[in-house]
C-alpha cells in the first residue's frame, strides 16, 4: 500500500460538540508575568543598572536576593524560532566561524550577543552571565563565549553528573560550596550585601510556583484531558524565566483551579476526540511547531506526557534540598534515572504510545534515546517511533519524515486497540 493511500484512509477525529472552556483568564496572568520580565529588565538597562543573562536552571533565587533582572537566553531563542527567526540568527552564527552542529539555540544566543538584529524577541544585552550546566553541557563553552564577548562576570555553578540514582553528599556540599561563590560575586555586581530574609522569601516564591506548576501538569492524568498537551510548551515559559516571582505562583494556581472546574464541566482545550494520549519525548522544534500538531489533532492524539515540563518542578525545604533539586535535570541524572521519570509519567498519565524527538540541537538528550526506547518497549508494552529535526534550527526538519512517524504510531496503536478487543470478544 503506498504512502498517500495509507495518509488518506486513517480517520481523522471529529471536532467536539460539547461546549468549550471559558477563555482561561490565567493564561492572559502568565503571559503578562513574562513580559513584565522583560520590561523590568529593559527599564533595569535604561536606568544603567546591571541585567543579566541566565540558563534556564541556575538557582535564580540568589540573584533575585539582590534584586538583580535577569532574562534567559533559551526563552529568548525559542521564542525567535517560533517566530521564524532562527534560521537567519543561526546563519549569523556560521558566519562568526561556530559550527552548524552546535545547539540552534547558542548559535542564536552567540548571534544576537554579536549585535544581529531580532525584533521577533529583543532582549537586553548583559552585563553580567549566570551559568548552570544541570540543563545541558554545552551551557559552560557558549556562556564563557558570550562573556568574553562582552567581558563582563560568569558566574557559574558546576553540576556534577549523576552517575547514581541517588545524589550523594559530597555533590550536596560542592553545590553548597558553589553557591556561597555565587554570593560573593553577586554581591559586587549588584552591590549589596546577602540578606537571608529577602533569599528565604525568593526561595519561598519558587516553591510556591514549582507546586503550582506541577499540580497544572497533573492536569494530564485526567480521562479526557481538560487541556491540549502543547499547552504546556506555552506555560513553560514562566517556570522558567519567573519561578522567583509572587505573580507566578498565583497565576498557576488559577491556572490550576480552571483546570479542575474543566475536568468538572467536561471541557478541554483539546477540542477533538482524544481517540489515543502519547508522551512527547523531548523539546518541541519550535520553528515547525504547528507542522508537530496538526498531524497529532487529525488524528486525535493528544500529547498527555512531556517529561521537558515537570523537569522544572522542583520544590525544596532546606538549603540541602535546594543543592539536591538543582543537581537534578533530565540531562544531570542517570539513565535510570531517566528512565524511571518517564515510564512512571507514561504510567500515571495512560499514555498509548510515544513519540521520540532525534533532537540535532541536543545531543546529551537524544543521545542515549535509543536504550530508552528499548526499555520502554520492554517495560511499558507500547509503540515507540521517532523523528528527526531540531528546537530552533528548520532545516534539520523534515514535514514528510514526521507526518509518516506519526501516521505510523497511530497505525500501531490501532492495531494494538483491535487486538485488546478482539481477545476481550474472545474471553467472554
Amino acid at each position: 500500500m503506498s504512502e498517500e493511500k495509507i495518509v488518506t484512509e486513517l480517520p481523522v477525529a471529529e471536532k467536539r460538540e460539547e461546549k468549550k472552556p471559558k477563555v482561561q483568564e490565567a493564561k492572559k496572568k502568565l503571559r503578562a508575568v513574562v513580559d513584565m520580565v522583560y520590561r523590568q529588565a529593559w527599564e533595569a538597562k535604561e536606568k544603567g543598572e546591571p541585567v543579566g543573562w541566565s540558563s534556564s536552571k541556575f538557582p535564580m533565587e540568589l540573584a533575585e536576593t539582590f534584586d538583580l533582572r535577569v532574562v534567559y537566553p533559551e526563552n529568548q531563542a525559542a521564542a525567535i524560532a517560533a517566530k521564524k527567526g532562527g534560521q537567519r540568527l543561526c546563519e549569523h552564527a556560521e558566519g562568526l566561524g561556530y559550527d552548524n552542529d552546535i545547539c540552534g539555540y547558542e548559535r542564536i544566543s552567540l548571534a544576537y550577543a554579536d549585535g544581529a538584529d531580532s525584533d521577533e524577541k529583543p532582549m537586553p544585552q548583559p552585563d553580567f552571565m549566570l551559568c548552570c550546566n544541570n540543563i545541558c553541557n554545552t551551557m559552560t563553552v557558549w556562556y564563557q563565549n558570550i562573556a568574553r564577548m562582552h567581558d563582563i562576570p560568569l558566574v557559574m555553578i558546576d553540576v556534577p553528573f549523576n552517575n547514581t540514582e541517588e545524589t550523594t553528599q559530597e555533590q550536596v556540599d560542592y553545590m553548597k560550596a558553589q553557591f556561597w561563590d555565587a554570593i560573593s560575586q553577586l554581591e559586587e555586581i549588584s552591590g549589596k550585601k546577602f540578606d537571608q530574609e529577602k533569599f528565604d522569601q525568593a526561595c519561598a516564591n519558587a516553591n510556591r510556583s514549582a507546586k503550582g506548576w506541577l499540580k497544572v501538569c497533573s492536569y494530564l492524568q485526567y480521562k479526557p484531558s481538560p487541556m491540549a498537551g502543547f499547552d504546556m510548551f506555552n506555560h513553560m515559559a514562566d517556570i522558567v524565566t519567573a519561578r522567583c516571582k509572587p505573580e507566578t505562583g498565583i497565576a498557576f494556581e488559577e491556572l490550576a483551579e480552571e483546570l479542575e472546574q474543566q475536568v468538572k464541566d467536561g471541557t478541554s482545550t483539546w477540542s477533538y476526540d482524544e481517540n489515543y494520549r502519547i508522551m512527547f519525548e523531548g523539546i518541541p522544534c519550535w520553528p515547525v511547531l504547528r507542522t508537530l500538531f496538526e498531524p497529532l489533532k487529525a488524528r486525535g492524539m493528544n500529547t498527555v506526557a512531556v517529561v521537558y515540563g515537570p523537569a522544572f518542578g522542583f520544590v525544596y525545604n532546606n538549603i540541602d534540598e535546594m543543592a539536591r533539586a538543582y543537581c537534578k535535570a533530565p540531562n544531570s541524572v542517570c539513565l535510570e534515572t531517566g528512565v524511571k521519570w518517564r515510564e512512571d509519567l507514561c504510567r500515571e498519565n495512560q499514555v498509548d504510545g510515544i513519540l521520540v524527538h532525534y533532537n540535532r540541537s541536543c545531543k546529551p538528550w537524544s543521545g542515549y534515546m535509543p536504550e530508552m526506547e528499548r526499555r520502554w518497549r520492554k517495560n511499558l508494552g507500547i509503540p515507540v517511533v521517532s523523528f528527526d529535526g531540531d528546537q530552533a534550527d528548520p532545516r534539520n526538519f523534515s514535514e514528510e519524515q514526521y507526518r509518516t512517524r506519526v501516521d505510523g504510531l497511530f497505525e500501531i496503536m490501532e492495531e494494538e486497540r483491535l487486538r485488546k478487543e478482539a481477545a476481550k470478544d474472545g474471553a467472554n
